[in-house]
């Protein structure tokens, strides 16, 4: 097997415990690195086979990043491989800027549509989705603080309801919490903005139960703390970072019933899903009262989410680097 020295331009935590770790599983040599002054140093004594960039984080986020990559990049001579994870939404403000500046030797997305959609501009690209890494997101016993009935970690994203309060994801929200608000159990939202956003579910939520942003470690052992884990999704034809990651902790996952749920994972056996507040409050009724019910489907749920580690991500992206020729 051909070790590869691979080398991630990213640091923060939403995505350096997943993708980088399947690479390191899969046994080649990983390095994380800030995308600053010190990263040609780095990229020098590392000598990179490919370098790897990721979503819309701090360290690619404005032209001047995205211009530094393209130096660092051109002087290592190390393919560049870009995983859109913005896609469709961003597609147009964030991701195409970044690939016109970056010029990356291949693109992968979250989003199918969007693969063709970069195909037709010349831009090679494949579809790739999250996943999850089952050493970070694992079975844990109950913390403490963290127990409730119910749990939502998720930003509230109060600039995009005012300018399309009919979102999918906001419609997704509403009836998957509304009706546990509605029978008064305990609903603690982890979260940037949703202080902003009081008149938002139909029964208002306790201050003492908003909690603002929450660490993205922290968020495995709210998962094993509460009976069921909301999880919206944010349109029909994809699946978010979050639905992996709480399926392979183990938690009891509510969430919309969409195609796209269905085409990966099972309902009623690996998940709940819903498409209306009616059926939420019918889950409620049939699991709330039935550990024994809902310990089976956690059960399930992390040998489902197993199929899709990061591990096995990073294998399929080699696999189609090298049939692509860039490795």
């Amino acid at each position: 097997m051909i070790i590869y020295r691979i080398l991630f331009l990213e640091t923060h935590p939403m995505w350096i415990y997943g993708l980088p770790k399947g690479f390191e599983k899969l046994g080649h040599k990983v390095k994380i690195c800030a995308t600053d002054q010190h990263a040609a140093r780095t990229i020098r004594r590392f000598k990179p086979d490919l370098i790897f960039i990721m979503g819309w984080t701090p360290s690619n986020s404005t032209p001047e990043k995205q211009r530094l990559i393209a130096q660092l990049v051109q002087k290592s001579k190390a393919p560049l491989i870009y995983w859109s994870t913005e896609d469709p939404g961003y597609t147009d403000v964030f991701s195409l800027p970044l690939i016109r500046r970056t010029r990356p030797a291949f693109v992968f997305s979250i989003h199918r549509p969007t693969v063709q959609r970069f195909k037709k501009q010349a831009i090679p690209a494949a579809h790739l989705d999250f996943g999850c890494d089952p050493d970070t997101h694992r079975r844990l016993k109950r913390t403490k603080k963290y127990r409730g009935n119910a749990a939502l970690v998720a930003n509230g994203y109060s600039k995009l309801y005012r300018e399309k309060p009919k979102h999918y994801r906001f419609k997704s929200v509403r009836r998957l919490v509304n009706p546990f608000l509605a029978k008064g159990l305990k609903v603690d939202i982890y979260g940037r903005d949703w202080n902003k956003m009081k008149k938002f579910f139909k029964t208002s939520v306790p201050v003492k139960q908003i909690h603002g942003y929450l660490p993205y470690k922290e968020a495995v052992k709210v998962y094993n703390s509460v009976d069921f884990v909301i999880g919206p999704q944010n349109a029909e034809d994809r699946l978010t970072q979050r639905t992996y990651e709480i399926l392979a902790s183990g938690g009891l996952l509510i969430t919309d019933d969409t195609p796209e749920v269905r085409r990966w994972f099972r309902p009623g056996k690996d998940l709940l899903v819903s498409s209306s507040e009616r059926e939420t409050r019918n889950l409620i009724a049939k699991y709330f009262r039935s550990p024994q019910k809902r310990e089976q489907i956690k059960g399930n749920a992390v040998k489902a989410a197993a199929q899709y580690s990061y591990k096995k991500r990073a294998a399929y992206i080699l696999g189609v680097l090298t049939r692509k020729g860039i490795i």
